[in-house]
């Protein structure tokens, strides 16, 4: 018996690092699994598949409303509703890690048209579908970045900010229909996922992590879980952080 043993879940940002952990944590606990990305999701699917769970891959750009509403049909269509909605997809791999005044407004635009308009709009997807259902489960995935204010990504600690606040308006609109929003927020993690840092780019001195060790996806996957099931169904408008106790917050 998972955790989550039938329950219909949708995954973004599933192609690869943290959400391909995502999903095989998912899986492993019994969730009928929806993954998308804008990349494709072959080798999440295929691990998906072999912890035995059922899964519908598709290909999506979250930050375009028409693919998020299909996205949204086509997991109902196949499995009937939507019972949780994980936000993982979110613009990181590849930023620029430079001083304010050379970062790239294109790049500032598409990291919030991901990171805060996409995870809008796939909460408005699947909303209908989980009032008419008398619930659901939403989490958003955050990062304690912001909390501390890290040098150098003013694009993505802001629009991390900004899916908080996102994820407290919800929690308020939603709480009525029985439908839970909350952040998960990690902190550093060992990942795979790159940036680019330019030469002149400001520096934030070392903080010791009393847990000395690096974080890794796995770590994250528990909570994740916890979001999604029942045992988390009085809690809805929080963000946990999850960060080896870098920082207090």
């Amino acid at each position: 018996m998972g955790r989550l043993d039938d329950r219909v879940v949708i995954l973004t940002g599933a192609a690869k690092h943290i959400g391909q952990a995502y999903a095989r944590r998912l899986a492993e606990e019994g969730a009928i699994l929806g993954i998308c990305d804008i990349a494709d999701c072959g080798e999440t699917e295929a691990i998906v598949k072999e912890a035995g769970a059922e899964v519908l891959s598709m290909q999506v750009d979250v930050s375009n409303e028409a693919q998020t509403k299909q996205m949204a049909q086509q997991v109902v269509e196949r499995y009937g509703r939507i019972d949780g909605l994980v936000n993982n997809a979110g613009l990181f791999n590849g930023l620029h890690l430079t001083k304010m005044e050379d970062v790239d407004m294109d790049e500032w635009d598409r990291t919030y048209a991901v990171n805060v308009k996409g995870t809008f709009l796939c909460c408005r997807a699947v909303v209908p579908y989980m009032k008419q259902a008398k619930g659901g489960k939403i989490v958003n995935i955050g990062s304690g970045i912001f909390l501390g204010g890290l040098t150098g990504w003013p694009h993505y600690v802001s629009s991390k900010a900004a899916v908080m606040g996102l994820s407290r308006s919800l929690a308020k609109e939603l709480g009525a229909y029985n439908i839970t929003v909350n952040t998960l927020a990690p902190g550093g993690t060992d990942s795979g996922a790159q940036f680019h840092r330019a030469e002149d780019a400001p520096v934030d001195p070392p903080r010791h992590r009393p847990l000395d060790r690096p974080a890794v996806p796995e770590d994250l996957t528990g909570t994740l879980v916890y979001l999604l099931s029942s045992d988390s169904d009085f809690m809805t408008g929080q963000m946990v952080v999850i960060n080896g106790v870098i920082a207090f917050y």
